[in-house]
């Protein structure tokens, strides 16, 4: 029975930790966007307000959600990776803990 239990406990903190690593991906995609759109609404108003021009979305905000796709997924991929390293040796340790304990 307690093998179960120490299952459930790996699948519980797995769980947890990509819930995690989803809500910090959607945090840092979400502000770099934003960033991004007040960014490009000052230098729009800015640029139409000197020469009278406009200036186009798509050539501003293309590259913005690719940064912050590239940026919020680098960082889950760390958070995922670290997070998976630490239950294993978790784990491990528990196991060693058990063992040494039954003898």
């Amino acid at each position: 029975m307690k093998r179960l239990s120490d299952r459930h406990s790996v699948v519980v903190a797995v769980g947890l930790w990509l819930m995690f690593a989803f809500v910090v991906w959607n945090v840092i995609f979400d502000r770099i966007i934003v960033l991004a759109g007040r960014r490009y609404s000052y230098d729009a108003y800015l640029l139409y307000r000197s020469t009278g021009k406009y200036l186009l979305i798509d050539s501003e905000m293309r590259p913005a959600v690719t940064h912050a796709f590239t940026v919020a997924s680098v960082v889950a991929v760390v958070i995922v990776a670290g997070s998976m390293l630490l239950i294993r040796a978790a784990a491990l340790r528990d196991a060693a803990r058990q063992s040494h304990q039954r003898s």
